[in-house]
């Protein structure tokens, strides 16, 4: 029987605010952004085809990739609830588990539940973001910055991935949004900012990576955009408010 990880308040604060080490690593990195979907699916398509298979939900396997899209996620579990950080290795498994130094997770509501792209935080932001695979998005709560640690699916058993890529809506500012990929033992792999669009509203980014040399990624952290979700943060000027779409990555496999 799978027993709920959930890790130790010295676990969170060592992901978060432990200095990394840089390593030398071969990153084959993909990356696109435009006013729709059709400007970045060659970016998105290319970086599947790279990982491989679409395993989808449950079991193990020795290759190939997974994909979070936030769809099928209940209502129960979405706006204007939290979505619990395991839900992806436990209720439906992927074998990730979502960290944030902030309060927690939301993925947006469905039409006719509550507003749609977390309108029900800020009634603007209905009018700025758009989706890759309709109709759902995510975000942190009271934080900009999001980790995600790997796990053989279903178990409370550490993993590694050979690459991760994210979606992203109305990344405006160049620098605001960035992957950061860490191997074991805290080793910064490579670091990336998300590509942008400037003065835009709706559009659409991704940023994928591969390593093709042996390297490992034991977690990512995530910067999306410069300011956290709120009814007090509005989008333009200096700030750049920033949420996810889809989430695709390697294969899980235990951490060695």
């Amino acid at each position: 029987m799978f027993t709920k990880f959930y890790p130790s308040a010295t676990l969170v604060l060592a992901i978060s605010f432990l200095m990394p080490t840089a390593t030398l690593a071969a990153p084959v990195v993909r990356k696109a952004a435009g006013p729709n979907a059709a400007t970045i699916q060659s970016a998105v398509d290319d970086f599947r085809n790279a990982l491989g298979q679409n395993n989808g939900v449950g079991g193990t396997f020795p290759n190939g990739r997974r994909e979070i899209n936030w769809d099928g996620v209940p209502d129960n579990f979405a706006a204007s609830n939290k979505l619990p950080p395991d839900f992806f290795n436990v209720d439906s498994p992927r074998g990730v588990f979502f960290q944030t130094p902030g309060q927690g997770f939301q993925v947006s509501a469905n039409i006719g539940v509550a507003p749609i792209e977390f309108g029900n935080i800020n009634p603007t932001y209905s009018s700025i973001f758009r989706v890759f695979s309709p109709q759902r998005l995510f975000t942190a709560l009271g934080s900009n910055i999001t980790n995600v640690l790997f796990f053989v699916p279903g178990t409370a058993r550490k993993a590694t991935v050979n690459g991760f890529g994210a979606i992203f809506t109305d990344v405006d500012r160049w620098g605001s949004t960035k992957i950061e990929y860490f191997g074991a033992n805290n080793k910064l792999l490579f670091s990336d900012f998300v590509p942008n669009v400037p003065n835009s509203k709706e559009s659409l980014s991704f940023l994928g990576v591969v390593f093709n040399q042996g390297e490992r990624i034991y977690r990512v952290r995530i910067t999306s955009g410069n300011a956290a979700l709120s009814f007090n943060n509005n989008d333009g000027g200096t700030r750049d408010i920033v949420v996810m779409d889809d989430f695709i990555y390697g294969e899980p496999q235990p951490q060695r």
